[in-house]
């Protein structure tokens, strides 16, 4: 119970934290063009409010919701999520959004998002400056593969070095997936550079796996924790675990990945001792460990930096995350992608047990570029939808009718509200067949 509410309070301020930046973007842009911001909230209040305060002499109403859903600026004389037609049917006045020029409304709607992206580039620029900018440098590290990617033809030890003749630099989310979309992979290989042909049906068999892709830490055993399942199934320090209730799991991302699916259970495990294979079942902790730790650790890089230097590297950082979850976006739109969707339990998830500031930023900064990206996304009813209609009305010459808006914000709520059922109802599909 304490881990949950740890991790729910870290999603909790998160989220909030982003909500915020991102309506304070449509907020000073809406001020700057001097368009009368009606309401400014934290979550959403149908019905009623937690808090709210207007301050004298000021024409917007701050508050808190009840429904931690998000959050909105009510802003005059624009068609959203209020649905307010009765205002809309007032003659429109100087200080409302509808009476600016396209232009300026674009900025308006937009706002959000770039705070976004800078509020995570702000982070990762911090944390450089902070702890350093600590990776493994993927063209001098032997990774260890799952399965489904020895099938595709990796083999462990490769140095993955290309894909699609794109360099890879570093063992991270946008090399791993570059990976994962490429047709071809150049791999260092017993000293030779090879190239790989990557079946078509790769990425579909990766998420089906449902298990990490690869590692570059074995699943060798470099001490045992006394008094702990590993050591009372008969575990030796030097024993190199080959696989998991038959699945390969030389990586250790794999190997934790299927002891987390049987927590509180009985595994049967292959492991290689003094060139024999032997096989050892093993009780799972309920935490999804057995006591051991690894034997050896890649060469870490850690690049550091002063003040002012950390913030093009920051940005750097920011562009990598960004360029990843584009490309993690790709595998989503697919029918296994779909099934791996998740909502507020499944980013709850990612947080760590115990509260870690590190951690906690890193995750902050990559769920900022989400929002930003989601929200740019041409849906009805997300600032990318205003922004679309913005552009036709800036490329024609010609506003879309206040009716026609009408509809098609009804019609994005509709389809956000769906997909947030969805996504959240596979959270809780998955918790329960987990039982």
């Amino acid at each position: 119970m304490e881990t949950i509410l740890i991790k729910a309070l870290q999603l909790i301020l998160s989220l909030s934290i982003l909500v915020i930046v991102h309506e304070c973007g449509h907020f000073i842009f809406a001020k700057i063009f001097k368009v009368r911001v009606e309401k400014f909230y934290l979550f959403f209040n149908p019905w009623f409010s937690l808090f709210k305060y207007k301050p004298q002499k000021s024409e917007t109403e701050y508050g808190i919701g009840w429904l931690p859903l998000g959050g909105y600026v009510k802003i005059a004389g624009m068609i959203d999520e209020s649905m307010d037609k009765a205002a809309l049917a007032q003659p429109p006045q100087s200080w409302e959004f509808r009476t600016k020029p396209a232009w300026q409304r674009l900025l308006i709607m937009v706002g959000g998002v770039i705070m976004n992206f800078l509020l995570a580039f702000l982070i990762y620029s911090l944390m450089v400056f902070k702890w350093g900018d600590n990776y493994v440098p993927m063209d001098k590290t032997p990774l260890y593969f799952s399965q489904c990617a020895h099938q595709a033809g990796f083999q462990d030890g490769d140095i993955l070095l290309k894909a699609d003749g794109k360099t890879l630099t570093r063992y991270d989310d946008l090399d791993l997936f570059r990976v994962l979309s490429a047709k071809e992979v150049t791999v260092l290989r017993d000293g030779q550079e090879q190239l790989l042909s990557i079946p078509k049906d790769f990425r579909s068999q990766f998420l089906i796996s449902k298990t990490p892709f690869t590692d570059f830490q074995s699943t060798r055993i470099d001490s045992l924790v006394p008094g702990n399942n590993a050591e009372k199934a008969g575990l030796k320090v030097g024993d190199k675990i080959l696989s998991i209730n038959g699945t390969d799991a030389t990586a250790f991302g794999v190997f934790a990945s299927e002891l987390a699916k049987n927590k509180d259970s009985k595994v049967q495990l292959i492991v290689l001792r003094d060139q024999a294979r032997d096989t050892i079942p093993v009780q799972v902790n309920a935490d999804g460990q057995i006591g051991f730790t690894l034997h050896g650790h890649p060469a870490f890089v850690s690049d550091k930096y002063n003040f002012f230097t950390s913030f093009p590297a920051g940005i750097y950082l920011g562009i990598r995350k960004m360029h990843s979850y584009v490309l993690q976006l790709k595998l989503i739109f697919t029918k296994e992608g779909a099934q791996s969707l998740g909502g507020f339990g499944a980013i709850a998830s990612f947080f760590p047990k115990q509260w870690d500031w590190p951690a906690f930023w890193s995750m902050t900064a990559f769920l900022s570029i989400i929002l930003g990206i989601m929200n740019i996304i041409p849906i009805p009813a997300l600032d990318g939808g205003h922004v679309m209609f913005l552009l036709y009305e800036v490329v024609s010459g010609r506003k879309p009718s206040d009716k026609f808006l009408e509809r098609a914000q009804m019609v994005g709520m509709a389809l956000l509200i769906a997909l947030l059922l969805y996504a959240n109802g596979m959270d809780v599909f998955r918790a329960i067949t987990k039982q």
